[in-house]
């Protein structure tokens, strides 16, 4: 089965497609992740992808798309596949559909921007070793400091207000018309990513003929 999840940046799509990965046996494939491991590497490729991201603003298509096509060929999407982060555009959908990559189901995780705002900017990171916290949903002991280290946290240029506010603009721009697309085409699922996570996880199994 392979899929692809859509939602706004903090909908919650890489929670679910790490649940899903879990529950089908079917490899989660984040093009963020793999965007990011390209910046850690330092590559050329990364240099150019750190440029974007930290405007907020999409990645090119022919920056994207190649490493999504090598990675679905690989034995390990034999069974099947879940795209996080990819098709973002029209543009990228078509391309997606010209390399003969098969798609199954779409799912929409569908969350207010209100919502998406609050969960993004409470966000913080430890400047030492990752680790995530929020400031609501999953605080740290002592204020400001991570609990594993001690290390003092951040926020990530990524989860300051102004740039999640421009990344949903930017979202909405270019990736709601997918759902158009999709749902012509009779692909499109929408579920309801405001509920618990559980539930969420629950409605996408039974959105996509899966047992839960």
């Amino acid at each position: 089965m392979n899929l692809i999840l859509l939602g706004a940046p903090g909908a919650g799509k890489g929670t679910q497609a790490e649940l899903l990965t879990e529950k089908l046996s079917i490899p989660a494939i984040s093009t963020g992740n793999m965007l990011r491991e390209a910046i850690a590497n330092g590559t050329e490729l990364g240099k150019k992808v750190k440029q974007y991201m930290d405007e907020g603003s999409l990645v090119p298509d022919e920056l994207v798309l190649g490493i999504v096509a090598e990675r679905v060929s690989l034995p390990d999407c034999v069974n099947g596949f879940i795209l996080d982060g990819v098709p973002r555009t029209l543009a990228q959908a078509k391309v997606l559909e010209e390399k003969g990559i098969q798609i199954d189901h779409v799912v929409s995780i569908e969350v207010d921007d209100s919502e998406i705002e609050g969960r993004m900017t409470g966000r913080r990171v430890c400047s030492q070793c990752g680790a995530s916290y929020h400031v609501v949903a999953n605080p740290p002991k002592t204020e400001g400091s991570c609990d594993l280290c001690g290390n003092a946290l951040i926020v990530r240029k990524d989860d300051a207000p102004e740039t999640v506010r421009h990344r949903l603009e930017v979202y909405h721009a270019a990736t709601e018309v997918l759902k158009d697309f999709y749902e012509k085409l009779g692909m499109l699922r929408l579920v309801n990513g405001s509920q618990s996570i559980e539930g969420a996880n629950e409605d996408i199994l039974k959105a996509i003929g899966a047992k839960v």
